[in-house]
């Protein structure tokens, strides 16, 4: 009989469930048998006590850079497990801009091996939609299906040619994936390093403007609308984009989008003193898209939370601003800048949890993680929303620390994460 773990004592937050309040849940090796209001301790072999803390769903990252292959001293799939645990994050989304790109099934085996040897938490890769991302020639998509990805995306380079788009989009929705993109009109927003506007001209730094991304988002929606596909627009920034995917639901269009913390966390400003670890792509934007992007969480325009976690090594970030490359990581502070939403009002602690585990686990098709319902996987994120703690080189687990928030005080710590009913990471 397999190891039987009881998590007792809790506020359980389960949307898929209904359940908000004090629970206990049943785990037998990595299944979750029972949530029930009191269950004895007598039923289980090992007993986790969390009185005082938050039980959810483990989260699920579908926007992530794990760098591995190709790029292993800036992160790898072990490094990157470890920094996504101790955010509670059980299930990630690795881009296929490795190097080689994930545009194959060789590519995508190799991934999903090497995750099952790390074994703390699912990383299912996201395919790339052409060769090299080259924008040209269509990756071997439904082989990477078989091999194991979730999706596709050449995320960072969305193919410029619409009719390549097209074949793709309706070559993922035969086979039930959905098109992740990075929408940008890439002719317009050339060359810039961040928001164009009356700061971008201040300082000097040529801007990439959020027509940009409005001119990208509105043709991606339109090629969907054509190929009836599902598809996931990626990192949204801006007001205008916002309203395009608004306006594109109403009107039936199968669209899904996510905003990071960053970009309902930080404006512009942040890189008024020249921080290259506030650049990244889409850029920091104005206030009045930071306030944009809240309230899109908030009507439920905006359908997930995701990270975009991309690190990169300080020898590159510690550059002229012009030159230093886009992005920043975000596993571990994916939660307590979630969070912040919760106490300003955007958001009930049961609609962040829907945002970072129910609604992403749709998107991936997957019934059996993002819920804590008998007979799912037993992925469990329990966090203390009040707990504050400083990130520290030394907290944090990335092999990269290019972050705006680093030595930052943040509210909200992960004290337990569960991954297949194993503990995997405690505070």
């Amino acid at each position: 009989m397999a190891k039987r773990l009881l998590i007792r004592g809790g506020t359980v937050v389960d949307p898929s469930l209904g359940l908000n309040g004090r629970a206990d849940i049943l785990i037998e090796g990595s299944t979750v048998v029972k949530v029930e209001k009191e269950i004895p301790k007598a039923e289980a072999e090992e007993v986790l006590d969390v009185g005082g803390l938050i039980v959810a769903p483990g989260f699920i990252d579908l926007h992530s850079h794990l760098r591995e292959p190709g790029q292993e001293w800036k992160e790898d799939i072990e490094s990157g497990s470890h920094a996504a645990v101790a955010g509670g994050i059980t299930s990630v989304c690795c881009m296929a801009n490795t190097d080689p790109v994930n545009d194959n099934p060789v590519v995508t085996r190799y991934i999903v091996e090497r995750a099952e040897e790390v074994g703390l938490c699912d990383v299912f890769p996201v395919g790339a939609i052409t060769k090299g991302l080259k924008g040209e020639e269509l990756a071997e998509i439904g082989l990477m299906v078989k091999a194991g990805i979730v999706a596709i995306s050449d995320d960072g380079e969305t193919p410029k040619d619409s009719k390549v788009l097209r074949n793709a989009m309706d070559y993922a929705r035969s086979l039930g994936i959905p098109v992740f993109t990075h929408s940008e009109d890439k002719t317009l927003s050339e060359g810039g390093h961040m928001n164009e506007g009356e700061l971008s001209s201040l300082l000097g730094i040529p801007g990439m403007p959020p027509e940009a991304e409005e001119i990208g988002t509105v043709r991606d929606l339109i090629v969907a609308k054509l190929t009836g596909v599902h598809i996931h627009v990626c990192h949204v920034s801006t007001e205008g984009a916002l309203k395009a995917i608004e306006a594109a639901k109403r009107e039936g269009v199968r669209v899904s989008c996510e905003i990071t913390p960053h970009h309902f966390t930080l404006t512009e400003e942040a890189v008024r003193e020249f921080d290259t670890n506030a650049k990244m792509c889409p850029p920091l934007r104005s206030k009045r898209d930071v306030e944009a992007c809240r309230e899109a969480l908030k009507n439920g325009v905006a359908d997930v939370i995701a990270t975009d976690h991309a690190p990169h090594s300080e020898d590159e970030k510690l550059v002229e601003f012009c030159k230093a490359p886009f992005g920043i990581i975000g596993f571990q502070t994916m939660l307590p800048l979630s969070l912040e939403l919760v106490r300003k009002g955007y958001l009930s602690l049961e609609e962040m949890v829907r945002k970072l585990s129910l609604n992403p686990a749709k998107i991936i098709n997957r019934n059996d993680i993002g819920t804590l319902k008998p007979g799912a996987r037993a992925n469990v994120a329990i966090f203390d929303p009040d707990e504050t703690f400083t990130l520290t080189r030394e907290e944090i687990r990335s092999k990269s620390v290019n972050t705006p928030f680093l030595n930052k005080t943040l509210r909200g710590r992960v004290k337990f994460t569960v991954y297949n009913g194993k503990i995997v990471f405690k505070s």
